[in-house]
């Protein structure tokens, strides 16, 4: 059967243009058709003198999940974020690149795992003690493969993981404004000071002792004060770079997310 495709559609149509840091223009996401599953026992089957109730058409194309809007939006947005991340790091653990590096890398690597499933909790909790669970986004797929993501290649890991922690710091940047809870702002923003510090220490890995820890690609001049500044995205900017990657294989939209 045809997969269906599901595009992530934005509620915020403004800041959505070509990313060089994307590595494929997006497609919206392909996933599989669910088919529901219904047991019964045979004596369940048994119905004397009663024509048999017949099967429910399976729901050809599932209503997706949607992040919701104000800061619960947000809070989902930044979730799906720290998935993404988590389970790319243990995705590393668990590679022939992890298995052969360095004591040192092995380290790095294994507390940037950490800290991505500390950020990814700690935004759960926060979700689930203001919502119900079926407003929280579910537990999300991801299929490295299909960015073409060699987990035995240091270079691919590293790469990946550069650009990975740099759209993090982007996305935080980008949505502490959009932020109304002040808790919830200073959560994110001791979040984005971590994943700026990730992708400093990767920068060094791949090139040691270089300035790349402040790389001009990633800063931006402020009001002509200098180019010192992180660079802050969009939510639909930064979905649309990450559903690019075609690695997200569970469909949710963006439509309510605020943007001002």
């Amino acid at each position: 059967m045809k997969k269906p495709v599901v595009k992530v559609e934005f509620g915020d149509k403004k800041g959505q243009g070509n990313s060089r840091r994307r590595f494929i223009k997006m497609s919206g996401l392909a996933f599989a058709g669910s088919t529901l599953l219904y047991a019964c026992s045979e004596d369940d089957d048994f119905n004397p003198g009663m024509e048999p109730e017949p099967e429910p058409t399976p729901d050809p194309d599932p209503e997706a999940f949607d992040l919701g809007s104000g800061d619960v939006g947000i809070l989902n947005y930044a979730l799906a974020l720290e998935q993404l991340e988590a389970a790319f790091y243990q995705m590393v653990l668990d590679g022939d690149y992890f298995a052969g590096a360095s004591d040192e890398e092995k380290t790095i690597m294994t507390d940037l795992r950490n800290h991505e499933v500390i950020h990814r909790e700690v935004l759960r909790t926060a979700l689930n003690s203001v919502v119900d669970e079926d407003m929280v986004i579910p537990e999300l797929e991801f299929d490295f493969s299909e960015a073409n993501v060699d987990f035995s290649d240091r270079t691919s890991v590293l790469n990946t993981a550069l650009l990975l922690e740099d759209t993090g710091v982007s996305a935080y940047n980008g949505a502490g404004k959009l932020i109304s809870n002040a808790d919830y702002l200073l959560v994110a923003g001791q979040i984005v000071s971590v994943e700026a510090r990730h992708a400093s220490a990767i920068a060094d890995l791949i090139n040691p002792g270089s300035t790349d820890f402040a790389r001009n690609d990633v800063l931006v001049d402020l009001g002509g004060s200098g180019v010192a500044y992180d660079k802050a995205q969009a939510p639909s900017e930064i979905i649309e770079a990450v559903v690019g990657l075609g690695v997200v294989q569970t469909p949710f939209t963006a439509n309510n997310l605020p943007t001002e």
